[in-house]
């Protein structure tokens, strides 16, 4: 579905990404692990369209999409989120969910993926009218995801969706990632510092390390690489 071929991004004079490659396949959850600045939100905010690559495609269901602008590659089926969530936060629950559907003009649709939203995440229906600003942390990543998913996506982007929050909505949050997955068929890319709970519900991962790919495998092989346990899972 999403093939990356040498791709180069930077930052100015700075350069994030030096040449990598990676590809997601069809139905699957594939995982982007690393420390802090190995350009994990680079890779996903260059797929989204929000940053330019240097160099390298982006090819996405056979077509390259490497700079069309963000607004058509939601169109095309990828949606993002990004880390730290970045919800409306003066506007209430309902008006992020209809945000994210901004490009439906099917009204029926938008019906549709209002209800399935509700059902995965029901606190969101109970906070309608609520201004999103003040939810949980938790509770802001379900609408994160929600309103995401409110484009219909083919390709949904998760940036570190256990940021900031405690163990127990962790746990909950890769529960509905998982069955988003599995339920809807819907392909994730997943980037997330918590490299043992994402390699634990991927299928396949990649390992970034300043700007490179450096171990590539099916994820439960990864779990079991002494060079990924010593440096991500403590082992």
């Amino acid at each position: 579905m999403l093939e990356i071929k040498n791709l180069s991004v930077s930052y100015g004079a700075i350069s994030a990404l030096h040449g990598i490659s990676l590809s997601v396949s069809d139905g699957k959850i594939v995982t982007l692990i690393g420390a802090n600045g190995a350009g994990k939100t680079t890779a996903l905010k260059t797929i989204s369209g929000l940053l330019k690559p240097k160099s390298g495609e982006i090819v996405y269901n056979g077509k390259d999409i490497s700079n069309l602008p963000p607004h058509q590659i939601v169109a095309r089926g990828i949606s993002h989120v990004p880390e730290g969530r970045m919800i409306f936060a003066n506007l209430t629950v309902l008006e992020n969910l209809q945000l994210g559907a901004y490009l439906q003009r099917d009204k029926k649709i938008v019906r549709d993926e209002m209800e399935n939203v509700s059902k995965l995440f029901p606190r969101l229906r109970e906070r309608e009218q609520q201004i999103a600003g003040t939810l949980s942390g938790g509770e802001q990543q379900m609408l994160a995801i929600g309103r995401a998913l409110m484009s219909k996506p083919k390709l949904l982007l998760l940036d570190e969706p256990s940021l900031g929050l405690a163990p127990l909505l962790v746990k909950s949050i890769f529960e509905k990632i998982v069955e988003i997955n599995r339920q809807q068929g819907l392909t994730i890319l997943l980037v997330e510092q918590n490299a043992n709970l994402a390699l634990e519900i991927s299928h396949f991962g990649y390992v970034l390390e300043t700007g490179k790919v450096t171990l590539e495998g099916e994820s439960a092989a990864l779990r079991q690489n002494p060079k990924v346990k010593s440096a991500y899972l403590g082992g």
